[in-house]
């Protein structure tokens, strides 16, 4: 069949009708746009749109329109309602320049661009003419032929014929099937029936194929007696579905007829289906409404303002260094607004960044970069305008529902900003501001003008504004004087200074923490701290997972206030989680010396109480800054990297702090940091950086400024440099500690073998991490990893671009239950952690675990760094049903990243599991590997691995093309079967068919 590709007219098939005098080729086949099926002739087409299969595809959508093509910039623009924008765009007007022509052009309609161009109608892509016949040959063209072939064929081959007609007409579908009754057996029957007067008939054969054609190890069929047909007397065929895994399993039946009196062999199929899963958990998981991108709320420009009413919190603190607003300089917004997103970065690069990246561009660099990302965050925050809502009034305020909020999406906290203008017709051409006062679980309080006096019923739209402060810290710090900052900025092997003789024995009186006795890269590590003279590079303390990082630097800063009573300390981390770690590990140190700062929207609720004694609460209850005398006095100051310049800001001066401390230090953007190390450092501070840049970096939302390097940790650009690689540097610019204490060997030899050089050794107390060898839902008893490869399938519901997945979901009930059932294993909700790389899987499996385990926490990647449980469930949730269409870029998304998949698999002590489809991770060569690693160690449970996990990985293979092509080579074994048992001759042209992609929370 694949050969007769060359005998169709691509013009008549696609683009409408063929316009080539005298022209050689087939007209006869047709492709339904909507269905994306080929037919090989104006019958079968017909005969297809009258099916249930086309109704079902045509339901819900509107009549085709064309899309518009710019002949100037010679590509698609996308919709109508875009033509205007892209005709005023910076790039058509440069593009209409450079062709020396006027950039004013009409939308075209279907005349003209008939003159240019053919539009695609498989594709759904418009193509200038001349460039037509190399697009008919293109991969993703040939690609969607393969799939409409396939279609047709599998259509036609439905089709009952020579008088059998087959009962129930198209899909065998099972259902949803219990697991228990799935092992046991589930049945469907097919009804053969043998029209009157059509000669008799013999059932030769039954053939039942997975979806790759091979013998199917899920469905069988068996045939009630000889096979023979005759006209009256119906024959049936037991369909059975076994199966002892939860998953959705696709095949077909395959029926081979022989008509006796004229020895002719034809075929009729039927498409079986199945779901193993639970009913229960998807009538209660499935999507409320079918998934519709969200539309862009209505927004007028030019209203007049009214400013909204200022939260006391906002004047708490005695600011000396008032923060100045840095907006965004007009040359690089409109660079921002007009560039298309794939030219950005490289534009910004030419005319905005500095040429060169040293210490007297440092600054520069990064203002750029942090303007990048804030346009990025402002235009994102538009997907969570609300629009035609209603304000409630309560007191002097007026509440308002966000939808998301319980989950951060959006973040809102206390004086952050909205905007709301009346939905609809508006004759006032009003736009208030709102200051949010208040913030609880749904709903916000927000402080208007005075003006603001909304009917009952009235409806507005409301837009959410970027909350600048922690943007504007970053760039005050930019713009304090730095002098001597070569050493921290960018250290040299000459900065590195001397270690001292001692250096790795410990020649301290006594620790705090007596285990670090025995930890000997910990000590070398705190000697090295307290054995620092002036002026040298940044230190790192390089902490693998479960190795004891935050545990060295405490110990540190416990030993520095020991032996240096004029020692005062600046301890920062990224995230108000880590710095609260670090304060509740520094209490003993006494709460006359140690003060942990809040920004002043930080809700009192989300303080633990134990560290409420180490702040500072003014009379009217908002957290704030003691006078300048007493915040001196303190011995350490803790606070969040992006609210560490407070001290900056109410007055204390550089170099006051004779050492800065920041762990988790991967996680922060350089930028961040350098808030609190560039407005209090001096040139003799010590800088001691604590983190591992393996594992997740900083939250970067804009391409562009990752391209340029914000999302590179100022932890990992250190450890880049020469003074941190050369062979001297171990030991004197960083020490690595090594002895994991958390994770089981099997758990830890992946990770340590791909990201730490083998040299984590294994040293977590016996009875925690082998507490599950031995479980009997392992595959191997004594190997705790699991890989659970299951078929499932991907959705998305209402307005959310986040993906569920509930036969996923279901599995990871399942699991749940299963720890919590066996008393020989106990464990408790807290103990287990389970992690999904998307906001609505999470969701989802809480949903799912609400009745019987809620206290298991169920969160992102990013919520369980610098966390650890014994039992990790890990759901990866991307699915593809269709090898044939597998998009890499679409479908496995931020799922193939290093340092997300390195954070989700070493937070688990004695049990991993692991569950996804096992195709679509294996288009990645880490989670190839990975996969390999588990079923060579006999940890493989559900559908079988398709490929040879013993062979070599290689890092530059295109996994993806081969799971493509493995899908072609199934459709063409399908389609070189169907032709083999057509009713009509091979050189007949009708035989033939054409072939065929979460804001971080302000402070």
């Amino acid at each position: 069949m694949t050969a007769n590709l060359v005998h169709y007219c691509p013009a008549a098939l696609y683009a409408g009708g063929c316009a080539t005098r005298g022209c050689t080729l087939s007209h006869k086949a047709k492709l339904c746009e909507p269905c994306g099926i080929l037919c090989i002739s104006q019958a079968q087409l017909n005969q297809h749109i009258r099916g249930k299969r086309h109704k079902d595809n045509t339901r819900n959508t509107n009549d085709l329109v064309l899309f518009p093509f710019c002949v100037i910039c010679e590509r698609d623009i996308g919709a109508l309602q875009s033509w205007k924008a892209h005709v005023g765009g910076a790039p058509h007007r440069k593009i209409a320049s450079g062709k020396g022509i006027s950039p004013k052009i009409e939308a075209p309609d279907a005349s003209q661009l008939s003159r240019h161009a053919h539009h695609c109608s498989l594709c759904s892509l418009t193509v200038l003419k001349t460039r037509w016949d190399q697009h008919l040959g293109s991969v993703d063209h040939k690609r969607r032929e393969v799939i409409a072939a396939h279609r047709g064929a599998f259509e036609r081959a439905e089709q009952d014929k020579g008088g059998v007609v087959v009962a129930p007409e198209g899909e065998i579908d099972f259902g949803v099937v219990g697991l228990e009754q799935s092992r046991a057996g589930a049945h469907k029957v097919l009804v053969l029936h043998l029209a009157a007067g059509a000669p008799k008939v013999k059932l030769e054969n039954v053939n039942v194929l997975d979806k790759a054609n091979r013998v199917s190890t899920s469905f069988a069929a068996q045939i009630a007696g000889d096979g023979q047909l005759v006209s009256g007397q119906d024959v049936q065929l037991r369909v059975s579905l076994v199966q002892s895994d939860f998953g959705r399993y696709d095949g077909h039946v395959e029926l081979h007829f022989l008509q006796e009196r004229s020895s002719r062999r034809f075929i009729i199929v039927r498409s079986v289906h199945a779901i193993v899963g639970d009913e229960g958990d998807r009538e209660v998981l499935r999507a409320t409404t079918p998934h519709v991108p969200k539309k862009r709320v209505p927004w007028k420009k030019g209203q007049r303002y009214y400013p909204g009413r200022r939260p006391p919190a906002l004047d708490v603190v005695p600011w000396v260094r008032r923060l100045k607003p840095y907006p965004i300089p007009p040359a690089l917004e409109l660079t921002l607004r007009e560039t298309p997103q794939e030219e950005l970065s490289q534009v910004i690069r030419a005319k905005h960044a500095p040429k060169v990246f040293d210490a007297n561009t440092h600054s520069d660099h990064f203002k750029v970069m942090l303007w990048a990302e804030e346009w990025r965050m402002e235009n994102d925050l538009r997907r969570y305008d609300l629009a035609n809502v209603t304000f409630r009034k309560r007191g002097s305020l007026y509440d308002l529902d966000v939808p998301g909020l319980a989950e951060k999406r959006p973040s809102v906290v206390v004086s952050d900003q909205i905007e709301v203008q009346p939905s609809g017709a508006d004759p006032t051409g009003k736009c208030f501001q709102g200051f949010v006062h208040e913030v609880r679980l749904s709903d916000v309080g927000i402080g208007f003008h005075p003006s603001f006096k909304p009917a009952p019923n009235a409806r507005f739209n409301v837009r959410f504004k970027l909350n600048r402060v922690p943007l504007r810290r970053q760039h005050q710090a930019f713009g304090v004087p730095f002098a001597s900052s070569t050493h921290l900025l960018f250290p040299q092997v000459a900065h590195l200074g001397t270690p001292n003789a001692s250096a790795g024995v410990d020649d301290s009186p006594a620790w705090y923490n007596p285990l670090i006795s025995n930890n000997l890269p910990q000590i070398q590590a705190i000697n090295r701290i307290l054995q620092r003279s002036a002026g040298l590079a940044p230190f790192i303390v390089f902490g693998p997972p479960g190795t004891g990082k935050t545990v060295t630097v405490v110990e540190a800063i416990r030993q520095l206030l020991r032996r240096d009573p004029a020692a005062r300390i600046l301890a920062c981390a990224p995230s108000n989680s880590a710095a609260d770690l670090l304060a509740e590990r520094l209490m003993d140190v006494g709460r006359d010396k140690i003060f942990r700062y809040y920004a002043v929207s930080r809700p009192r609720n989300a303080v633990p109480d134990t560290l409420v004694p180490f702040t500072y609460i003014n009379g009217e209850g908002y957290f704030a800054v003691p006078e300048l005398p007493t915040l001196s006095n303190y011995r350490v100051i803790i606070s969040t990297c992006g609210s560490s310049s407070f001290a900056y800001g109410v007055g204390l001066s550089s170099g006051h702090f004779s050492y800065i401390f920041v762990d988790e230090a991967g996680q922060a953007t350089e930028a961040e940091v350098m808030t609190a190390i560039r407005p209090m450092a001096n040139a003799t501070t010590h800088i001691v950086l604590s983190g591992d840049p393996k594992q997740l970096g900083p939250i970067i939302r804009s391409s562009a400024a990752r391209d340029l390097g914000l999302g590179v940790s100022y932890l990992e650009r250190l450890m880049d440099r020469e003074a941190y690689t050369g062979k001297a540097a171990r030991g004197v610019a960083y020490v690595k500690l090594v002895r994991n204490f958390r994770s089981h060997r099997a758990i830890l030899d992946f990770p340590n073998e791909r990201f730490y050089a083998h040299e984590l050794e294994v040293c977590g107390s016996p009875s925690v991490i082998n507490s599950f060898v031995g479980w009997p839902h392992l595959v191997s008893s004594k190997f705790p990893v699991v890989f659970h490869s299951i078929s499932g399938q991907d959705e998305r519901e209402a307005s959310s671009p986040s993906y569920f997945n509930i036969d996923e979901a279901t599995v990871v009930k399942d699991y749940v239950q299963k720890l919590k059932a066996d008393a020989r294993f106990k464990i408790s909700d807290e103990e287990i952690g389970i992690i999904a790389p998307y906001r609505a899987q999470v969701r989802k499996i809480r949903m799912a675990l609400s009745n019987f385990a809620p206290d298991v926490k169920v969160a992102s990647v990013e919520e369980f760094q610098g966390q650890e449980r014994r039992v990790i469930i890990l759901s990866t949730v991307r699915s593809t049903r269709d090898l044939l269409q597998y998009d890499q870029r679409f479908t496995l998304g931020f799922v193939a990243n290093p340092r997300r998949f390195n954070v989700a698999i070493t937070r688990a002590k004695a049990l991993l599991i692991v569950i996804g489809n096992a195709s679509v991770l294996s288009t990645d060569p880490l989670w190839r590997r990975f996969l390999n690693y588990v079923s060579l160690n006999n940890g493989w449970r559900g559908e079988p691995i398709s490929w040879d996990p013993a062979a070599p990985v290689q890092d530059d293979a295109e996994y993806a093309n081969e799971l493509r092509e493995q899908g072609a080579a199934d459709v063409a074994v399908f389609l070189q079967r169907m032709q083999l048992y057509s009713d009509v001759t091979s050189d007949d042209l009708e035989s033939g068919a054409n072939m065929e992609m979460a804001f971080v929370e302000p402070e």
